[in-house]
């Protein structure tokens, strides 16, 4: 049982600039209002391996979760790169996939979130289908603020 969302933010900034904040673990809680905290676990630059624990306000509720890079393509020569994030947590897998694409002089930054079930029981498969589509209308409404704050800092560079 998948969830998965999709949303683009158009940034008034180039596609370096952007990745510059994306790929910008440490400063993410103070870009972010979401974030609460990071806690690098990895050193150097970013990159597949690189791995932190965030912590993030959700509903009401602090969450600590581990997170981890496993695909990195960084912006070159005017094309656009990519990012996969990923993490674990109660049962469940998260990727969050960042796409940056050159357009109208700025970059499309195009955020693709999922979550799946890892082992799925009766009991969770009831609460996905009951409760599924509003934890996803919440988790977009807190993607889309991500974004908007991401293009802020990007277009402030």
């Amino acid at each position: 049982m998948d969830q998965r969302t999709t949303l683009t933010q158009h940034i008034k900034a180039p596609a370096d600039s952007v990745w510059a904040v994306v790929s910008d673990i440490p400063g993410s809680a103070a870009t972010l209002s979401g974030v609460e905290s990071i806690q690098l676990l990895t050193e150097g630059p970013y990159a597949v391996g690189t791995r932190w624990k965030e912590t993030r306000a959700m509903l009401g509720r602090s969450e600590t979760v581990e997170m981890w890079v496993s695909q990195c393509e960084a912006p070159s020569n005017g094309r656009g790169g990519s990012t996969t994030v990923k993490a674990r947590q109660g049962g469940a897998d998260y990727t969050s996939r960042f796409t940056l694409a050159g357009r109208d002089g700025g970059t499309d930054l195009t955020l693709t979130f999922g979550a799946s079930l890892t082992a799925p029981t009766r009991f969770s498969r009831i609460m996905l289908t009951v409760f599924g589509p509003l934890g996803l209308r919440v988790t977009r409404k807190a993607l889309a603020k991500d974004l908007a704050e991401i293009a802020a800092k990007a277009e402030s560079l």
